[in-house]
């Protein structure tokens, strides 16, 4: 069963934003909605019968005394595209941590705005997810926070890298310097929790990163203009599950 699950969640990985090749329209927005996913095909029946799904509000906290999160940054950006549902970037030398004793490697990250997550009942107007995987395809996803403030300088050369149309894919001419996406202190909230998108499938490690970092009001505005649309799933039940730092 262990197995079966990391092939599912290695072929999640190939699609943006972490979603499985399906011929079903699923969005953010009416009939393909997130209230409707699990309507759209037996193989989303997970978005709606699952019971460790994502996002969540992160509260009622268990003080685990979580070791800050110890990333290598070497990071070559690949890719950019705008697939309708996030703008998404691949990479081809990945950034990795250790976790649970196995390293874990950066394959994509990609933005949804408003944040999908909430800390304590607040939510933040962007929110960047890093998904990487494992030996196996299992996946942990590391989350970072945005509140609008002073203007990031390193999203400024991703977003002159907009693609100008959908699902059109631009190779980057430029590497990030991912380290200046995370906060300075890398304490982090810790969850088993799934993909925020269809198919919902679950098993995944979420690392919520506790400190934001800023972007300008205008940059907040670029990534709202190219998105259309707000795209966070709604909040999901805790069903009991546990919240470490």
């Amino acid at each position: 069963m262990k197995m079966k699950r990391s092939v599912l969640l290695l072929a999640c990985l190939a699609f943006s934003p972490v979603q499985a090749a399906s011929a079903i329209h699923w969005s953010y927005e009416g009939q393909g909605s997130p209230e409707h996913w699990a309507d759209l095909g037996n193989e989303f029946q997970t978005c709606k019968k699952g019971q460790y799904q994502s996002p969540i509000d992160v509260k009622q906290v268990i003080d685990g005394k979580l070791p800050p999160l110890g990333m290598n940054f070497h990071t070559a950006t690949q890719t950019i595209v705008n697939n309708g549902h996030t703008i998404q970037v691949t990479v081809k030398d990945s950034d990795d941590f250790m976790l649970d004793g196995e390293a874990f490697v950066l394959k994509q990250f990609h933005f949804h705005t408003p944040s999908e997550n909430h800390l304590f009942g607040q939510s933040f107007p962007l929110e960047a997810h890093f998904v990487h995987a494992n030996a196996q395809g299992e996946l942990a996803v590391v989350a970072v926070m945005f509140k609008t403030g002073a203007e990031n300088k390193t999203l400024a050369p991703l977003i002159a890298a907009f693609p100008a149309e959908e699902d059109r894919i631009e190779v980057m001419k430029q590497n990030l310097d991912l380290a200046s996406f995370f906060p300075s202190d890398r304490h982090y909230y810790r969850f088993s929790g799934s993909l925020t998108t269809p198919p919902c499938t679950e098993g995944v490690r979420w690392l919520i990163m506790k400190q934001p970092v800023t972007l300008s009001a205008g940059q907040l505005a670029v990534f709202e203009q190219a998105l259309k649309h707000a795209n966070n799933r709604p909040l999901q039940p805790l069903h009991g599950r546990v919240i470490v730092e």
